[in-house]
């Protein structure tokens, strides 16, 4: 068996980074068995790197290795790319094609971004695993494949599973050994030798010297948050190897090719819509019905207290209702008033307490809403298509509703 060093520079890996060795080790470890394995990371950590690794030190390194890319794959073609399908077996299927688990036969299938995968699909692949069977698109014949499955994904898996977009028992199957690839910010000591790799890369290339990075560069560089990881430094790399004619590069240079750390962040718009009148007067309509029913309550619960003649509960239950109505036991006159809510307080010598009865209020939509027309039309000196736009409604339903109320 290769060591590790020697798997790195076959596969052109580079760091030291004691996380990343710990996945190699653990790919070369699984490599000769026929367990299923999952590749964790983020997307641009180079989690294709590990089934290449497996497979090739495998006992099936000299039969077929097939990566997908679940995610670039339309769903209603997928479950014919994976399994094949018969000739008609829908519209263009001229003639029978063999799926990648056919071809594959004896050997290994890398299904990178798995967690994109359909449901459908999930039920066909979780029967490959379980007992190397499928089924053809538009067949009824059940073939047999005996294939090794590596699959990858970037997405927080058990999440998946809690919002129904993952099968539970797949994820299982699937990770029987789950690899995780680290983020690179998470490898510090690696970024400045993927940085050198990198230009020394692009400088064979494009035919050109180097480009070098001062020790302020280097700084900047390694605490950078590299959403996009490997692949984003490779792309980092690549335009300042191309564009800077100066091949040393200072800390000040190369902030001007690395994005805003904050990203795209949402702006405060202070705008008002023609909507937000209705908005308005809907959210004042609850608020209405609710106290109109805390009203009731308290009617209710006052008449049942009296009836039963327990006088320093019904002070007290009052006083708890009338709070939550006004936000105050003692609402002021003005409070009253804004909810047009009469209301009247009697003293009873017999128990010197007072009672606070409160009228019942008849709110009727209708006349609110002749209300808002007549203040909306008076506001805008009766020009009904102004007014119409800020009660939120066509100028015909304005004129409607004017016919209507005899306005």
């Amino acid at each position: 068996m290769e060591n590790l060093q020697a798997i790195k520079q076959r596969f052109g890996i580079i760091g030291n980074d004691i996380q990343l060795n710990r996945a190699l080790e653990k790919a070369v470890r699984v490599a000769s068995t026929d367990i299923s394995v999952l590749v964790c990371g983020e997307s641009g950590v180079g989690k294709e790197n590990v089934p290449k690794i497996i497979h090739s030190l495998s006992h099936r390194k000299h039969a077929k290795y097939i990566a997908v890319n679940c995610g670039a794959i339309p769903e209603g073609t997928i479950d014919s790319e994976l399994f094949g399908h018969e000739k008609g077996a829908f519209t263009g299927a001229t003639q029978d094609r063999k799926g990648y688990f056919e071809v594959a036969d004896g050997g290994t299938i890398f299904l990178d971004e798995v967690g994109e995968l359909p449901l459908t699909t999930q039920v066909r692949l979780l029967r490959v695993l379980e007992n190397g069977e499928f089924i053809k698109v538009g067949s009824s014949k059940v073939q047999k494949t005996n294939v090794r499955i590596v699959a990858a994904t970037n997405i927080n898996m058990q999440e998946a599973i809690s919002k129904n977009k993952f099968r539970e028992d797949l994820y299982y199957r699937l990770s029987t050994i789950e690899i995780h690839l680290p983020p690179l910010r998470e490898r510090k000591d690696d970024i400045h030798l993927l940085f050198r790799k990198f230009a020394s890369d692009f400088a064979q290339k494009y035919r050109m010297p180097a480009v070098r990075l001062d020790e302020n560069a280097v700084r900047i560089l390694e605490n950078y948050h590299f959403k996009g990881n490997i692949r984003q430094l490779k792309n980092l790399t690549e335009q300042i190897s191309v564009i800077e004619e100066n091949r040393n590069i200072t800390g000040e240079k190369l902030q001007q090719y690395l994005p805003n750390k904050s990203g795209n962040l949402p702006a405060v718009v202070n705008q008002q819509s023609s909507s937000d009148f209705a908005t308005e007067r809907d959210i004042m309509y609850k608020i209405l019905f609710d106290m109109r029913n805390d009203i009731n309550d308290l009617k209710k619960l006052t008449s049942d207290l009296i009836n039963k003649g327990n006088i320093e509960e019904i002070t007290e239950q009052n006083h708890k209702l009338i709070e939550k109505i006004y936000g105050t036991s003692s609402p002021s006159e003005q409070q009253i008033e804004v909810l047009n809510i009469p209301q009247t307080t009697k003293i009873n010598d017999d128990y010197d307490y007072a009672e606070t009865v409160v009228e019942d209020e008849t709110l009727s939509l209708q006349e609110k809403e002749v209300e808002m027309i007549k203040k909306a039309l008076e506001k805008n000196q009766n020009k009904r298509k102004l007014a119409a736009k800020d009660l939120g409604i066509s100028e015909r339903t304005l004129y409607r509703k004017i016919k209507q109320y005899n306005l």
